[in-house]
């Protein structure tokens, strides 16, 4: 019996900082191209008391995607203590390519993971290297399929990213361009034999009857911008209704999988979309077992990076990891849950012990 655990992690985070300040400026507009009527600070206001985001990095002109990837990886690869070509699988989480700065044309072509096993200058034709695209839990994805790689024995070494450049797909006019940054967060998946520790278990789900428009790409709000150029759009509203609906139920079947108790769990690593809805994800999750969220067991870093979609939790875990979180440990023989939601509409969860 082979388990999978996680050896190494690392991320990048951009160095250009958007402060909310830096929004003053913008023109918001309605769905319909109407003015909001409200000053540009008072929209402001409202976005942090909602979202808790203070800023977020994008990434510098010269950067793609796959640039920032290839740091985080490299990183990671480092922690872990392996070499490159030990790898048998590169799987990389994203949703819109490679977007040059001021472009309007994603380039996939070759595979951003590709292009990560390129840089890295892997020689082993048997690195196999892909690309998931399944929204913001892309990189939770890509982590369950390591662990299966590993138990089918087809793998024993495996670097999962998640990455992303969201300022990129924005649209200027559109408040919901402040939730979105950029950044890149990667670990090694390995095989194991210590059944006491790693991936306990997970679950995933799709819902698309209804919902697999809540993300989409849409036009500007700006009616006198080019309609074909479209830009990433959301129903905040019925995101966050599905969310909180469907979240902890998600949670709860990958901790009654795990066999492990509500009362065991130190930490949950959750998707860093929206500070008022993760603490709801959290306090309904908690109360499933008729219990109060214990303090602290939501490390969040949304209100300085914001949301970068796939990269949010592997971005957390490394710097609560590396001791960058302010009163966040992990430790030794500790169990966590990574959650997220996001475009699909996908959800996920992993009960890990450390």
């Amino acid at each position: 019996m082979v388990n999978s655990k996680i050896t190494g992690t690392g991320c990048y985070i951009p160095s250009i900082v958007q402060e909310n300040a830096k929004f003053l400026q913008h023109q918001f507009l309605n769905e319909d191209g109407s003015l909001i009527e409200a000053p540009s600070d008072v929209v402001i206001a409202k976005f942090k008391a909602i979202t808790g985001i203070e800023e977020r990095r994008y990434a510098t002109p010269n950067l793609l995607t796959s640039d920032i990837a290839f740091f985080a990886a490299q990183k990671a690869i480092e922690d872990a203590g392996i070499d490159a070509e030990e790898l048998d699988y590169i799987i990389l989480a994203h949703n819109f390519g490679d977007v040059k700065s001021a472009a309007i044309q994603s380039d996939i072509l070759p595979s951003l993971a590709t292009r990560v096993k390129h840089k890295l200058e892997i020689q082993n034709p048997n690195c196999v290297a892909y690309d998931i695209l399944f929204g913001c839990p892309g990189w939770i994805e890509g982590v369950i399929q390591a662990q299966a790689f590993i138990k089918a024995k087809m793998a024993k070494k495996v670097l999962v990213i998640g990455a992303e450049t969201l300022s990129r797909v924005v649209d200027k006019h559109d408040r919901d361009t402040m939730i979105f940054s950029d950044g890149a967060g990667a670990c090694i998946v390995e095989e194991t034999t210590d059944l006491s520790s790693g991936i306990l278990s997970h679950a995933t789900q799709t819902f698309a009857k209804d919902e697999a428009f809540y993300l989409y790409f849409g036009n500007s709000y700006d009616k006198n911008e080019d309609p074909d150029v479209r830009y990433i759009k959301m129903n905040g509203r019925k995101i966050y209704e599905f969310a909180l609906n469907n979240v902890p139920q998600a949670m709860k079947t990958a901790l009654d999988k795990s066999g492990v108790s509500i009362d065991e769990v130190q930490k949950v690593f959750i998707h860093q979309a929206n500070e008022k809805m993760d603490e709801a994800i959290i306090k309904r999750f908690y109360r499933l077992y008729k219990q109060q969220a214990p303090e602290g067991v939501m490390p969040m870093n949304i209100h300085k990076y914001g949301n970068s979609s796939v990269a949010t939790v592997p971005t957390l875990l490394d710097l609560v990891l590396k001791g960058h979180i302010e009163n966040q440990e992990v430790h030794k023989g500790d169990i966590v849950l990574f959650a997220s939601v996001g475009s699909g509409m996908n959800i996920n969860a992993i009960v890990y012990q450390f």
